[in-house]
């Protein structure tokens, strides 16, 4: 494969490795014959080390989000007072990067060596995390704009530059993917990387807080640290244990002289979009996952008003029905993993699609049924997975390695958008038009779905 010299090459590892690199860009979204289930992936040691990697920045990313809230609570929030506020602007800031920078990233990681992006891009989150007592510290007392306190600042500071930092991090982890597993194996790959994403989720939320406090009470003797410094550490440790399993990932690169071509970052980004539009079925794929993506959005909000209605829960124990979902998603996932590999990837998306309208339908009509609900979201769950897996996989198998990071840059982008959009309307139109008809509106979106994954073409060549 020859790639222009602004990008840099992508050799055959020196030492043996279980799995071999093989072109994955051959227009072709249906599974290929042979090979596929979990087990030789599992086999594959370049993957398990992308993949203990990812478990660890996973639980980073979920832990980052109970440290913010302990250190509001622990600094900044008085008695009787509302944290929603504080917790709203830790949320803005963690966003506003993912909108700005999903597509400038991919540029870059087009150009820059995959492992190194992962490498540096964790070990810098956990050096932003782990300065924060000393950071505190500093500030402690001190007051600046709009009578709010400079720590507070230092917070939303280090929120928008991990997040920023995890928008390299994300497009380089996807691009590796397809580099160190087979095309037999990819559906197969992704799927026990969506079980950690969704695992991750759950056991991140549930086990977080305990786990910050356990350790934090553990080290609280500890001269060198504040009162919340073991739960820095819990979460700066987690990237820094993440990026030094990174360091075994071996990709053979090689990275030639750019610096006579320097990387033009709006041409680069046009060009990933002329790409898209060429491409039918990685540009479906991208609208699928943005409907997902609304959706399951869009529920995470509505799941507060669907709990408030359930006689057995209170409003805040919305996170059951989410586990629920997620627990449909991982067990989807693992389906996938499994016997995946013997359906075209389109008519899994088709299925996926409908059953998410029809999971949708369920739970309209199940309100005020805890099990019921809990069992219509858990479906949700399920059926997503046979839209999210297969679709990802299909932008990763028709997307030559030259182009990766800037298709991948700009899909994280839109799928950005696409999670925070429906987390701002989905409240205003459940307020003014009622649960059940935002529920029937996001029925109908999964439907529209499952029709254009029922007219994309499985295998034309591009």
């Amino acid at each position: 494969m020859s790639l222009t010299e602004s990008e840099f090459t992508h050799t055959p590892s020196p030492v043996p490795l279980t799995d071999s690199y093989e072109p994955l860009h051959t227009g072709n979204s249906s599974p290929p014959p042979g090979g596929g289930g979990l087990a030789p992936v599992l086999k594959n040691a370049r993957f398990l080390v992308l993949w203990g990697g990812q478990v660890f920045s996973q639980l980073a990313d979920k832990f980052y989000l109970i440290l913010m809230i302990a250190l509001i609570v622990s600094y900044y929030q008085q008695v009787d007072q509302s944290i929603s506020r504080w917790v709203s602007a830790i949320m803005i800031a963690n966003t506003i990067p993912a909108v700005l920078f999903g597509s400038l990233a991919g540029v870059y990681v087009d150009r820059w060596p995959k492992k190194a992006v992962l490498v540096v891009s964790n070990f810098l989150r956990s050096v932003l995390v782990l300065s924060l007592p000393l950071g505190l510290y500093i500030l402690e007392g001190k007051d600046g704009w709009f009578g709010l306190p400079l720590g507070f600042y230092l917070l939303l500071l280090v929120t928008f530059l991990v997040s920023a930092l995890t928008q390299f991090f994300a497009p380089a982890e996807q691009s590796v993917i397809p580099l160190i597993v087979t095309k037999s194996n990819l559906l197969s790959a992704n799927s026990l990387c969506t079980t950690t994403v969704m695992g991750s989720l759950i056991i991140g939320f549930a086990i977080g807080e305990p786990l910050l406090n356990w350790v934090n009470a553990l080290v609280s003797n500890w001269k060198i640290f504040t009162h919340d410094g073991g739960k820095v550490l819990v979460v700066g440790g987690a990237y820094l244990i993440s990026t030094l399993i990174l360091l075994f990932l071996h990709l053979g690169e090689k990275q030639p002289n750019s610096a006579e071509q320097p990387p033009h970052v709006l041409e680069d980004i046009q060009e990933g979009l002329r790409y898209l539009n060429g491409k039918d079925r990685i540009r479906n794929a991208m609208i699928q996952q943005v409907i997902l993506f609304s959706i399951m959005a869009a529920l995470s909000v509505l799941a507060v008003t669907i709990a408030e209605g359930l006689p057995e829960l209170k409003a805040e124990q919305f996170g059951f029905l989410l586990a629920a979902g997620g627990l449909g998603m991982a067990l989807g996932a693992l389906v996938l993993g499994s016997w995946g590999q013997r359906f075209p990837y389109s008519k899994l998306s088709f299925w996926g699609s409908l059953g998410m309208g029809l999971a949708l339908l369920g739970l309209t009509f199940s309100l005020g049924s805890l099990l019921w609900s809990l069992l219509s979201t858990a479906l949700l769950g399920f059926f997503a997975s046979l839209v999210g897996i297969p679709m990802q996989t299909t932008i990763q198998q028709d997307t030559p390695a030259e182009m990766r990071g800037k298709v991948f840059g700009l899909q994280n982008n839109v799928n950005n958008i696409a999670l925070s959009l429906p987390l701002a309307l989905a409240g205003i139109l459940e307020s003014h038009f009622g649960l059940t008809p935002v529920l029937l509106g996001l029925a109908l979106l999964a439907l529209l779905g499952s029709g254009l994954a029922w007219f994309t073409p499985a295998n034309t060549s591009s």
